[in-house]
């Protein structure tokens, strides 16, 4: 079945989570993602952990599926000649080097778009690739340090806490997927490339954006809540057996809870007649909450509120969630072969298309896997060619 991106071409050169994660996306609906390393591999490479026996990065495993992969050293003379052809020959070019390196100047937009005026260079960084922070490096937790993330972050009285799950890359590697699908859609009706610039620190501050308006509009310095939501009233709870995650937000929730746990007199007691108000009572609340949570098991809690349609989940482990039906319902878990490793699972497709959906074809490649069948099908050039440039290593 056709794909959405069939047909158009990404020399991915990005490496790590936010760049990969963007080049995955549009790999996934059919884009040709080439990933482009220096000989010998990029650092991501040697990111742990590793599966024997070929001990190769699991990390890679699972972030570059359904790309192809050569290598190519950008900053040997011989090296951007060959650049220059396969730039000839796309639609993209993704990057995540550092403003100010070699790399990031031959990549840059300014001088790819002499080789290939329509191209579209979508360049990842830290922090604004035009600013004056831009030669600085960067990862996800700087990002979250940065932007006040991690002060209202974990338990009152304890340290800054960082998301252990690099959120900012992900949504890093969304923003630069839909800014290069602007751009090709803007190509499409032009002719025109452009430069798409993501910085991980414009992309956490957006998130930021409700708690900036707090702070400065009403005055509101958030504290650390540990797992409790700001104005509402939601938290994490202990069972019998495990711990559970309610949600009662909006007053047609709470009533329909308070039913649940039969006390309908919560629902006219004036201290929890909105959210506010039950988000300032929430020391009242929990331990009414907990009481009746005491004496139920998780799946006896879970029953009661899917009757009620009260959003309510249970906090897996990774070993409960690989087998929890609601997660096993939306096919996003995917088993991929590995020569001798066998099958590795990996995420399946979240963007849901009718007439092009998307899908996971092959397996993440080895280092320059098909250096002779991209370089021969791009460039023309024969196995002996290529041969010759690997033993300079300029492949």
């Amino acid at each position: 079945m056709k794909k959405a991106l069939d047909g158009v071409r990404i020399l991915d050169f990005s490496r790590y989570l936010a760049g990969p994660f963007c080049g995955l996306l549009l790999a996934d609906m059919g884009a040709d993602v080439i990933r482009v390393e220096r000989p010998g591999g990029e650092e991501d490479r040697r990111m742990g952990p590793f599966i024997p026996p070929t001990y190769e990065s699991l990390f890679v495993m699972v972030a570059a599926r359904n790309k192809r992969a050569i290598t190519l050293d950008i900053r040997k003379e011989k090296g951007q000649k060959l650049l220059v052809d396969l730039v000839k020959n796309a639609d993209v070019v993704l990057h995540n080097f550092t403003s100010g390196s070699n790399e990031a100047t031959i990549l840059s937009y300014e001088h790819l778009k002499e080789m290939n005026p329509s191209i579209i260079v979508t360049a990842v960084s830290g922090f604004d690739a035009d600013g004056p922070y831009s030669q600085d490096p960067a990862f996800d937790f700087i990002a979250q340090a940065l932007t006040g993330i991690m002060s209202y972050s974990g338990f009152p009285g304890s340290p800054p806490l960082r998301a252990t799950m690099p959120y900012v890359d992900y949504s890093t590697g969304l923003h630069a997927a839909l800014g290069t699908m602007l751009a090709l859609y803007h190509k499409k009706a032009t002719g025109e490339g452009q430069k798409v610039n993501i910085a991980l620190l414009d992309v956490a501050t957006t998130f930021m954006a409700p708690t900036i308006a707090d702070y400065v509009v009403m005055g509101h310095t958030r504290q650390q809540l540990g797992n409790a939501s700001y104005y509402n009233f939601s938290d994490c709870f202990r069972t019998k057996d495990g711990w559970v995650m309610l949600a009662t937000i909006s007053n047609p929730i709470w009533r329909r809870f308070s039913r649940a746990i039969g006390r309908d007199d919560l629902k006219e007691d004036p201290r929890f007649h909105d959210d506010m108000s039950r988000f300032e009572n929430r020391h009242i609340l929990i331990p009414i909450v907990q009481e009746w949570l005491d004496d139920r098991t998780t799946q006896e809690v879970l029953d009661l509120m899917q009757k009620a349609r009260v959003p309510c989940a249970q906090v897996n482990s990774i070993e409960k969630m690989m087998t929890d039906p609601k997660v096993l319902s939306t096919n996003m878990m995917v088993s991929l072969d590995y020569p001798e490793i066998g099958p590795v699972p990996v995420a399946g497709t979240a963007i849901k298309l009718s007439e092009t959906p998307g899908g996971i074809d092959r397996r993440a490649p080895k280092v320059g896997e098909q250096n002779g069948e991209i370089y021969g099908e791009l460039l023309g050039l024969d196995s002996q060619a290529i041969s010759e440039l690997e033993k300079e290593e300029i492949l």
